[in-house]
């Protein structure tokens, strides 16, 4: 972590600063006792790009159990997942350095380990096969699969049956078959494209699971099944419980104590808990007035219960790019434990049978990953001025303990918070977005400045942006920028159809939403419109390229492993998202003229503003030569490019030094520009 002793100083400013040295060696900082007004965008901050990437570590998964708790811990420096164990007080890394844990089912992973007796089964990344790992210091893993062309995921032991289920990938000649399987490697299903969510109840007596077939997408609709275990082991005919119409989208089953299914359903246009009563699926129960979305919890009753209530009309659940979430937790007395979404923003909630509920962890905005025993609640939480934590939460009292993160690495007056934005778009629709202003406290804006501007765009484009400290968006803030993290329609947590705007409009609607939210902020006179740039990474790059191709608003921006040909990347992508490009534009042939359309490579002529573009050379969802191809028809045409490959990197980069690296080239690119 960087140091926070001490106001940040600004550099001098742009008119002085020809020819200076690269900041690392523009000499020491200078105390300022008030804030000095100073030109934006070059302000000096010890809030380094490299605090900055060390700041990117985070915490993945989380189980309860072996007396204690058990999580994934990413670490930039290692650029690896590495297995930790709290019990009695004290955290413990389990496995050995080198060793990373990380599943690569559909790419994008999750579920990668699980407690199995006195230890643990993982998935290794290197090699993606599973190892059982004691937790006595010095234990080694030890394999327990051997089959290269697999992959394995969404890992769940089941107790009945003294056996892990997994979601297995296999490369069978030139096709790719996914199976649920057993530790023994016995088939529990299969014919279905694409599976999720293996659950065994707890007597042993029924197995149930999400699949769903392509060209469906995990959020689009799929199906939840259920199978008899018959007296000899063998599973009785498959039931699909729902999504039989193909117009809902259900993740995460999961069974109750008293062997009742539970599952998030978006039937009702909300990701909310459904169980089964007598043979039928109902929303989970409650009593009184529904809540207005975006409503604060009422604190009402003891302890800070509400009155009953309907469950809230808001998504209790991410869009499942990743196996392995856990975001809503059926409770032993009937009540439930759920992370929920009201406008953006994220609530961790205890809900009783009667339907009241307790909010908990007030001071965090985003949670994940829920397990609990018989004392505590856990998650993963994150909060707009903290690093990710790991939390413990008093199931009689509400108390807070951090396990594991939490760092503040920023004191409150360097601290840029976000506001939210709810502002109009086209068609007469609305769009999402949090706002961070320039913050600094040995520096100010003048008065007769307005910040430039930086938009961020999220992946997907089916994901979110959350109001949490986000080290790269402080970076900014502490150089005299504004930031605006988009959530444009097309993003998840704000409701299906909300989520499924972008179906057909990929290229254009989200587009609509950046060019908006310059507008409207430079209207209310918070930024310079004339000095906005914009930035995205895989989807987000794409989107980024589509406005600087097709809009004449930004000064700038920058690609990160973005996506400049669709039908490239549709014709190398990989099985998860064969269809996505379908659902997000439209059938290649039936809609050739649209992708002629919404591809920024076939528009480069268009692109006048300079370019900034980050590649991984392994990168197996958007190839380097896609990305070169763009850069080289952008310079033909003289305009401004840079580009910057590293080799060793993946679809997302992971290794510090390349975080880094290419925060601080956009900085400077962007800086050059200002001018």
């Amino acid at each position: 972590m960087g140091s926070t002793k001490g106001p940040s100083v600004p550099t001098l400013p742009r008119s002085s600063r020809s020819g200076m040295a690269p900041t690392k060696e523009r000499g020491s900082h200078r105390q300022a006792e008030a804030a000095e007004p100073l030109p934006c965008g070059d302000w000096r901050s010890r809030w380094s790009a490299g605090d900055a990437a060390a700041a990117s570590r985070d915490f993945a998964e989380l189980r309860a159990g072996l007396g204690g708790l058990l999580w994934l811990q990413f670490d930039p420096q290692e650029a690896g997942c590495s297995l930790w164990l709290w019990r009695e007080g004290a955290a413990r890394r389990l496995t050995p350095p080198g060793r990373s844990v990380r599943s690569r089912v559909y790419e994008y992973g999750g579920g990668a380990f699980c407690v199995v007796g006195d230890g643990v089964v993982l998935v290794d990344e290197a090699d993606q096969q599973l190892y059982r790992l004691g937790v006595a210091a010095g234990s080694v893993p030890e394999a327990l699969t051997a089959r290269c062309h697999c992959r394995y995921g969404d890992l769940q032991f089941a107790p009945a049956w003294n056996a892990v289920l997994a979601v297995e990938e296999s490369r069978e000649q030139d096709r790719v078959i996914h199976r649920l399987v057993d530790g023994t490697r016995r088939v529990l299903a299969e014919g279905a494209d694409l599976y999720g969510a293996p659950r065994l109840s707890d007597d042993g007596r029924r197995l149930a699971w999400i699949e769903w077939d392509r060209p469906e997408l995990p959020w689009t609709a799929t199906r939840l099944c259920l199978a008899a275990v018959l007296a000899d082991g063998s599973l009785g005919e498959r039931e699909v419980l729902a999504g039989v119409a193909g117009d809902d989208s259900l993740q995460q089953p999961t069974f109750t104590d008293d062997g009742r299914l539970t599952c998030l359903s978006d039937r009702t246009g909300w990701w909310q808990p459904w169980a089964e009563r007598g043979g039928q699926w109902h929303p989970a129960p409650g009593a009184g007035d529904p809540v207005d979305n975006g409503a604060a919890l009422s604190t009402t009753g003891t302890a800070g219960w509400s009155e009953p209530r309907l469950m809230a009309e808001a998504d209790h659940a991410p869009a499942p790019w990743q196996l392995g979430t856990v975001s809503h937790l059926p409770l032993d007395d009937g009540g439930w434990l759920l992370a929920r979404l009201e406008e953006g923003w994220g609530l961790l909630v205890e809900r009783d049978a009667a339907g009241r509920e307790r909010r908990l962890a007030a001071e965090f905005s985003r949670f994940r990953q829920l397990a609990s025993d018989a004392q505590h609640f856990y998650c993963i939480a994150a909060a707009p001025d903290r690093l990710p934590a790991v939390l413990a939460i008093a199931r009689d009292s509400g108390r807070v303990h951090v396990l594991a993160g939490g760092e503040r690495p920023l004191p409150a007056e360097e601290l840029s918070r976000p506001a939210s934005l709810h502002f109009a778009t086209g068609e007469g629709e609305s769009a999402r977005a949090f706002f961070y202003p320039p913050r600094n406290a040995a520096c100010a804006v003048p008065a007769d400045e307005k910040p430039p501007l930086v938009v961020f765009l999220h992946g997907g484009p089916t994901s979110a942006c959350y109001p949490v400290f986000d080290p790269r968006i402080q970076f900014w803030t502490q150089r005299g920028f504004a930031v605006a993290d988009l959530n444009y329609r097309g993003s998840s947590g704000f409701g299906r159809a909300f989520r499924l705007r972008l179906a057909g409009e990929w290229g254009r609607i989200e587009v609509e939403d950046a060019c908006a939210l310059v507008r409207h902020l430079g209207e209310a006179g918070r930024i310079d419109p004339a000095r906005a740039f914009v930035r995205g990474a895989s989807a987000g790059g794409y989107t980024a390229l589509c406005a600087l191709a097709f809009q004449r608003l930004f000064r700038g921006g920058a690609s990160l492993y973005g996506v400049s040909d669709p039908l490239s990347l549709r014709r190398a992508t990989h099985k998860f998202e064969g269809d996505y490009l379908d659902w997000l534009i439209g059938d290649p042939v039936r809609d050739a003229e649209r992708y002629r359309q919404r591809t920024p490579l076939r528009h480069a002529g268009r692109i006048a503003a300079p370019v900034i573009f980050f590649q991984g050379g392994l990168d197996a969802v958007v190839v380097p030569e896609q990305t070169e191809a763009m850069v080289a028809a952008l310079r033909a045409r003289g305009v401004p490019v840079e580009y910057r490959l590293y080799p060793d990197e993946r679809h997302g980069f992971r290794q510090a030094a390349h975080l880094a690296d290419a925060l601080e080239r956009e900085w400077r690119f962007y800086v050059d520009l200002l001018d």
